[in-house]
């Protein structure tokens, strides 16, 4: 099993959006990044958790927790020129972009902010918190994780 972050902005999708879907289940689309979209290609599998990230807010941060449970597959917003996401060099064909659906596990107890990772010593050489890292899918490592569970128990 692998773990990862991905962010999406509460006032475009948050976790309160993947909560309220039909079991909880979304696919995550619009992403526009060839890094990223190989990582869903050649490193997601079904079963890998991910944290909920909320990003372009006052109080950046994880906020819950997701499965993953589908294969990556061509994202269909890409030929959708009525999308925000619509690339017209997508071919149907030869799929340029592609997504994976996730489920809903829970919200986390408390918003684990980006400030409190950055200062966290523990957590220094996570992508998220390293200068110029903008990437929207972020892979984290498995004592990163147990970690990052670790201090949403605490309530300073």
């Amino acid at each position: 099993m692998a773990y990862w972050l991905m962010k999406s902005e509460p006032d475009v999708y948050g976790i309160d959006d993947l909560a309220a879907e039909p079991d909880g289940t979304e696919h995550w689309d619009g992403i526009r990044n060839y890094q990223v979209r190989n990582m869903f290609r050649d490193q997601f599998a079904v079963g890998d958790q991910a944290f909920f990230y909320h990003s372009n807010t006052k109080v950046p941060g994880i906020v819950g927790v997701m499965e993953v449970v589908s294969t990556a597959y061509p994202d269909h917003t890409a030929f959708d020129p009525k999308s925000g996401y619509y690339d017209p060099k997508s071919d149907p064909e030869n799929p340029r972009w592609l997504m994976l659906d996730v489920r809903y596990v829970r919200h986390t107890e408390r918003v684990i902010t980006l400030a409190e990772m950055k200062a966290d010593p523990a957590l220094s050489e996570m992508p998220l918190v390293r200068r110029g890292n903008r990437l929207s899918v972020i892979p984290v490592s498995e004592a990163e994780w147990a970690h990052i569970l670790e201090l949403e128990k605490r309530h300073d």
